[in-house]
């Protein structure tokens, strides 16, 4: 089984059309899955859904609790890009001696669901690949490649996520 926890970020906003301010509904990765015709056993819960601006170390704490505690070894977290680097980092830090056999892959989208040439299912189908090919261990995932946490930040000018100091996986 694959366990997806939702935190929020950019892939889950939608735009009030009345007063333009981004806000936040309900999750899209079930959507997500049906429209791949995903047949993997993939649950998905909810844990938050907040820009990851706002994030704090107690939410970083309920997640690491979660990742610990919960019984599958492929675990993926949807998470906002803004800080999506340091909350892998936080993860891979705070990893119980039980979580150290798992794989933790972190995803998110640079646009919503709903707008259009979105990155949320190719962001998504990727995470799920690669958390059932890596070893264990805490990576980003996004845009096709992955990179182990610790080794990657967001180039803000381009949009893209970048190795820190080697290429990614």
């Amino acid at each position: 089984m694959i366990q997806i926890f939702v935190t929020g970020g950019t892939m889950d906003k939608i735009y009030d059309v009345i007063s333009g301010e981004p806000s936040f509904g309900r999750t899209h990765v079930e959507d997500c899955l049906t429209i791949a015709r995903c047949r993997l056993d993939i649950q998905v819960e909810t844990l938050m859904l907040v820009d990851s601006t706002l994030l704090e170390d107690k939410d970083r704490n309920l997640i690491s609790d979660k990742v610990t505690h919960c019984p599958a070894s492929q675990i993926i977290i949807t998470h906002g890009t803004d800080t999506m680097t340091q909350s892998a980092e936080y993860i891979k830090a705070h990893l119980t001696e039980e979580s150290l056999c798992k794989t933790i892959i972190f995803t998110g989208a640079m646009l919503p669901y709903f707008a259009e040439k979105n990155d949320v299912l190719f962001n998504i189908g990727t995470a799920i690949a690669f958390v059932q090919c890596l070893h264990s261990g805490v990576y980003v995932a996004i845009n096709g490649q992955a990179f182990p946490a610790g080794s990657v930040y967001k180039n803000k000018q381009l949009g893209i996520f970048e190795p820190l100091y080697s290429s990614p996986i």
